[in-house]
């Protein structure tokens, strides 16, 4: 059963759909960004407002905490209203939000500018997925959401290089109200080009709630953390592991990280069709292929040419797992799609913690030559999980509720 229904909007044609899609995913690719970007902004704003690293780094971390505990709340509140307008309001609050970081002078009034588009992030990372399929209509569904993806993908792999080149070309506030003005554009294009999407019908949060009591959906959210686990136990590394493992130049690195993010994003479009398919054979696909790239990156470090294959097919596969994962478990129910979308926000953000913490114990530990190794053992890990829902989707009681 396919998880989007048609709606009247399905009704618009073919042109205006696709306009609409693209106007979702570049709006994904700014608010993504935002949470992203700020990275590679680390050091200049750190020197800027005269505090340590650490300190600064700790806004990454209030973003996506901040991301993983309001995203299932908040979306199941507002995912009833109207999608058009709901868009608008989260594009302007990230306008804003981005104005108020460019021009704060001190760590508090950055943090309160950070966790702002924080909350909102989440709702429209579940709402624009289940919007982008009503527009497509339950056949182009998945490649619908791949194409939100696209910009929710470019975002993730390139945010960090973006904010690593923007803070040397135009400096850190700059960024920040580029990014600014970018989403009041995107408004106003929101305004003007996409239709209005039906509304759904106001659900009791106890009644949506009722997905977290499937053992169907759950497994699916785990396998989720899992997945995005492995893939950022190596990425939040990569730039460390190109430096000291395969000897690039650190005035360099930022342009191989975009590379890696440019290369992979071709992984968004097969993701895509493969999803359409089977999203749990696509699952059990492309983390094989995310296991054997980043375990090939060590040996490889000094093949040349080989050495960027393995680095390609590592990045293809991350971004595949992206739209799959999300399809995957927005599948996993009939029911509060919007909501579904959301948890696998939060999840994606407990994995990208998680994965975090994993390679930052790795590397003192065992060798930072290791890490690739770590991170496809994880991936690997996830096919226990994929073997378990794939008995959970052949029985009669795939939506079995826990006791």
């Amino acid at each position: 059963m396919s998880v989007y229904q048609p709606t009247a909007t399905g009704a618009a044609t073919a042109q205006n759909a696709g306009v609409s899609i693209a106007i979702l995913a570049f709006s994904a690719f700014l608010i993504v960004t935002t949470e992203f970007l700020i990275v590679g902004l680390l050091p200049a704003l750190g020197r800027d407002l005269g505090i340590s690293i650490s300190a600064a780094g700790q806004l990454v971390t209030l973003f996506a905490f901040t991301v993983m505990v309001a995203g299932p709340p908040l979306t199941a509140a507002l995912s009833h209203l109207d999608r058009k307008r709901l868009f608008i309001a989260i594009l302007l609050l990230f306008a804003g939000a981005n104005a108020l970081a460019a021009a704060s002078t001190s760590f508090w009034v950055l943090a309160i500018a950070r966790v702002m588009p924080a909350l909102a992030l989440p709702v429209f990372w579940g709402t624009a997925s289940e919007t982008a399929g009503q527009l497509a209509g339950p056949h182009k569904a998945g490649q619908a959401v791949s194409k939100v993806y696209l910009g929710i993908s470019a975002a993730m792999l390139l945010g960090i290089p973006l904010g690593t080149v923007a803070a040397n070309a135009i400096g850190w506030r700059a960024a920040f109200w580029a990014l600014a003005g970018l989403s009041l554009i995107m408004a106003l294009a929101m305004l003007v080009w996409m239709p209005s999407v039906t509304r759904t019908a106001k659900v009791d949060f106890k009644q949506q709630a009722r997905i977290f009591r499937e053992r169907n959906f759950l497994a699916n959210v785990l396998l989720s953390v899992v997945v995005f686990t492995a893939m950022f136990t190596g990425y939040t590394y990569l730039a460390d592991m190109l430096e000291r493992v395969a000897g690039v130049a650190p005035g360099h690195t930022g342009w191989w990280l975009m590379g890696f993010g440019a290369v992979g994003l071709a992984g968004n479009w097969i993701g895509g069709r493969a999803v359409d398919r089977s999203p749990l054979g696509a699952t059990a696909l492309f983390l094989v292929l995310l296991a054997i790239g980043m375990a090939a990156i060590v040996p490889l470090a000094h093949a040349g040419l080989v050495f960027c294959l393995a680095l390609a097919l590592w990045g293809i596969a991350n971004t595949a797992l992206y739209p799959i994962s999300q399809v995957r478990v927005m599948s996993a129910v009939t029911h509060s799609q919007a909501l579904a979308g959301s948890t696998n926000v939060s999840a994606a953000n407990a994995g990208i913690g998680l994965g975090a913490v994993i390679g930052g114990v790795t590397i003192p530990g065992l060798g930072i030559e290791y890490l690739g190794y770590v991170a496809a053992g994880v991936a690997l890990s996830g096919l226990g999980l994929v073997a378990v829902l794939g008995k959970l989707t052949r029985q009669p009681g795939t939506l079995a509720r826990v006791p």
